[in-house]
């Protein structure tokens, strides 16, 4: 019985190819910030190979035919994906870099920092499958601005989580509120969710909107028309990311 479970591991790993390593964040990720990779995961090398003999498995089981050139790798390309799907766990927003302004007291109210269509791909925390869209950050400054870069990093940094639509835009929100102490903070999330379009209704065509306010966008209904209002000129409805009108 012993050669026999021996015999068919090595059938496994040669299915699922060699194991290179450690695996670290750093690995997979490209031009990162050094906030964005504050603490890689490690997972060592006799880990990855059970993970992948485990993908081998459960594949073969849903029917996969795991003796083709094409497929003698997917556990080991599966896995690795769904690391860099997930590389938002590496960073720390707390690191972010905030710059002065030259706003005092009250003089930027009527102000608003704008940044979008961001896209974003996350993977839903009940399914696992993807949900994708478009996000639009606004804030109203202070004493302090971040890069508008940032912005985008700072979403995606979330939303590349096992997360859900209405998480990724209160943890943007917060961390936005939290860093640079603004006079308000405006998340918009509209995104497709393969949960619902794959499984489940199957409902092809729908799209899922969350909103997050804070400070003025929540006390002044003319601020967060406005920021509305200047989502509508942009046009993400039909998540291509191309600018319009509804």
């Amino acid at each position: 019985m012993a050669n026999a479970q021996h015999g068919a591991e090595q059938v496994v790993e040669a299915r699922i190819g060699p194991i290179s390593g450690a695996r670290d964040a750093s690995s997979v990720r490209e031009q990162a910030t050094r906030w964005e990779e504050a603490s890689s995961r490690q997972i060592a090398p006799e880990d990855w190979l059970r993970f992948q003999r485990s993908m081998a498995e459960i594949f073969a089981a849903f029917g996969m035919d795991s003796d083709s050139a094409a497929t003698d790798r997917t556990p080991e390309r599966f896995l690795h994906a769904l690391f860099d799907a997930t590389a938002g766990y590496d960073g720390d927003e707390k690191l972010l870099t905030a710059f002065p302004s030259e706003c005092h007291g009250n003089d930027c109210l009527a102000n608003q920092i704008i940044e979008g269509p961001i896209s974003f791909y996350s993977l839903c925390e009940h399914h696992s499958l993807p949900f994708h869209g478009f996000a639009h950050v606004g804030y109203i400054p202070d004493e302090g601005i971040v890069g508008i870069s940032k912005l985008t990093r700072l979403v995606r940094l979330f939303a590349r989580r096992f997360t859900i639509q209405e998480r990724v835009g209160e943890q943007v929100g917060g961390a936005l509120a939290e860093l640079i102490k603004p006079h308000g903070v405006a998340v918009h999330l509209q995104a497709v969710h393969l949960c619902t379009q794959m499984r489940g209704v199957r409902e092809e065509h729908s799209k899922t909107a969350t909103t997050f306010w804070r400070g003025s966008y929540a006390e002044d209904p003319a601020i967060r028309s406005e920021f509305l209002a200047e989502l509508g000129n942009w046009n993400t409805l039909d998540m291509s990311g191309k600018r319009g009108t509804r």
